[in-house]
């Protein structure tokens, strides 16, 4: 059975681009295909796979900043044609647009939060992208309905995600935890500069992550210090404005995550999330988390088991929230029982029965389009196109 990947964008280090790494594991060999592929921005492990992306990739300055590319996104993934068996497009907004031969399934994130989410997704920056989207926004409210009647099956992250979806689009959608993939047993490295016993906060440097809050919630906490792990355009705005106790680490390795989870005193967690993964990541270390009580973090946070809850993403919330989870007593063997319950290899095997498969394999499929774009594996070309 030929099986064929396709995702919305390979830029950043993020949830998302974690559960592609898995839904390649559950596929061995099956060609990925995105519209943009950074391999710098990203997980290292995609050099590994066959990436084929868009022509849209050649632009350097839209690969580098992929939010600049949110209009001509749609028509590129709906001009990409794709025959094969089966097409597992992995989405929060454009993937699912893909024109497929054979049986299409999509996991979605998030119905498009560019679309529906507009002003949370954006904040305040990127006021082309905002009057282009004015513009455009009638046609792709129906280019995007279109492309979600056209699944054989949906698959979603948690049950907020799925609410979303059935009111947006009338579908049922299956829920497929997404794993936790961070081995907790793995090699450790130190970062430098930070003292253990720290607040962690991992989080991409987004609007609609709540930073800011999270930042000021410090003010009142000068006996704690955080540590955010992330990057994204809010970095500058955020520590011009943060307190001496917050440190913003960066990009940080797989062993830099591992030192900074089991060297936490416990995870804060406040940002508008489709799917609660860093709590489980946490949970991992048999680290607890004061969570914002909203979205994903409902399915993965069990309140007084494996964290606490705040209610509103305002400063004193968070603050309130980080001095119940510190002054709660909280069972590493219970926190690390309840993340197995998210293993890789639960996801994997659910992934290929829900597919409507029993097994991996794929080989390259065949696309059809206009524009040649290159493949980032074995340095030959493919035939996919785009046409923007």
């Amino acid at each position: 059975m030929n099986v064929t990947i396709v995702h919305d964008y390979l830029t950043q280090r993020g949830g998302a681009e974690r559960v592609v790494l898995s839904m390649l594991k559950a596929f061995p060999g099956a060609p990925l295909v995105t519209s943009f592929y950074n391999p710098r921005t990203t997980f290292p492990e995609f050099a590994e796979a066959d990436i084929r992306t868009l022509g849209v990739n050649r632009v350097r300055m839209l690969r580098r900043n992929h939010r600049l590319a949110l209009p001509v996104l749609a028509p590129a993934f709906s001009r990409l044609k794709i025959e094969s068996d089966l097409v597992l497009c992995s989405s929060s907004g454009w993937a699912h647009g893909t024109t497929v031969e054979g049986r299409k399934v999509v996991y979605c994130y998030s119905p498009a939060r560019w679309l529906y989410q507009t002003s949370r997704y954006l904040g305040d920056g990127y006021p082309a992208g905002r009057r282009a989207l004015s513009l455009l926004r009638p046609h792709l409210l129906r280019w995007d309905a279109r492309a979600a009647a056209t699944a054989d099956c949906y698959l979603t992250s948690s049950t907020a995600v799925a609410e979303r979806i059935r009111e947006i689009y009338g579908i049922e959608a299956r829920i497929l935890a997404p794993p936790t993939t961070i081995d907790p047993a793995g090699e450790r490295q130190e970062v430098a500069g930070i003292e253990p016993g720290f607040v962690l906060c991992v989080s991409r440097l987004l609007a609609y992550k709540n930073l800011d809050a999270v930042v000021n919630a410090m003010r009142e906490l000068p006996d704690l210090s955080l540590v955010i792990v992330g990057t994204g355009p809010e970095r500058s705005r955020l520590a011009e404005r943060a307190p001496d106790n917050v440190r913003f680490a960066g990009t940080a390795s797989d062993a830099e995550i591992r030192w900074l989870y089991g060297e936490c005193v416990g995870l804060v967690a406040a940002s508008y999330e489709d799917y609660g993964l860093t709590p489980l990541e946490a949970a991992c270390f048999g680290k607890p988390v004061a969570a914002l009580r909203w979205g994903g973090f409902l399915d993965t946070v069990i309140e007084g088991t494996t964290g606490v809850f705040f209610d509103v993403p305002d400063a004193a919330s968070i603050a309130a929230g980080i001095r119940s989870m510190l002054a709660t007593h909280f069972d590493p063997a219970t926190l690390m029982s309840h993340a197995e319950e998210n293993s890789e290899a639960r996801f994997l095997a659910k992934l290929r029965d829900l597919a409507g498969l029993r097994g991996g394999g794929s080989s390259p499929p065949v696309a059809a389009s206009a524009d040649n774009a290159t493949s980032h594996h074995g340095g030959a070309l493919a035939e996919f196109q785009d046409g923007t």
